[in-house]
């Protein structure tokens, strides 16, 4: 499986009070989880900065990631953007020849 990170930038309708966000966030993993099961969730963040969100999972491929990106789209997510991550120790190896 690989690693991607999710980049998430909410509306500000969806930002306007805690319980409302709450929600969203329920009804975002809920989706995602019933139509793109094979994900594994290693972690999410909240973020000060260009991006409300940040999500680290594992999804067996890109069409998976993308998946998931379109589903927070729809779930009130003004930007989203997944990101393939390549473990340190591996991004070593591979560049070990260059």
């Amino acid at each position: 499986m690989a690693t991607f990170v999710l980049l998430t930038k909410l509306s500000p309708t969806a930002m306007k009070d805690a319980e409302t966000h709450e929600q969203i966030g329920r009804e975002w993993f809920e989706a995602v989880k019933e139509k793109c099961p094979e994900v594994k969730w290693i972690d999410h963040y909240a973020l000060l900065g260009q991006y409300d969100f940040m999500d680290i999972y594992e999804a067996p491929d890109e069409n998976t990631a993308v998946k998931v990106a379109m589903i927070t789209m729809s779930k009130g997510a003004v930007q989203a953007e997944s990101l393939p991550a390549i473990p340190y120790k591996k991004y070593l190896e591979i560049i070990k020849d260059i």
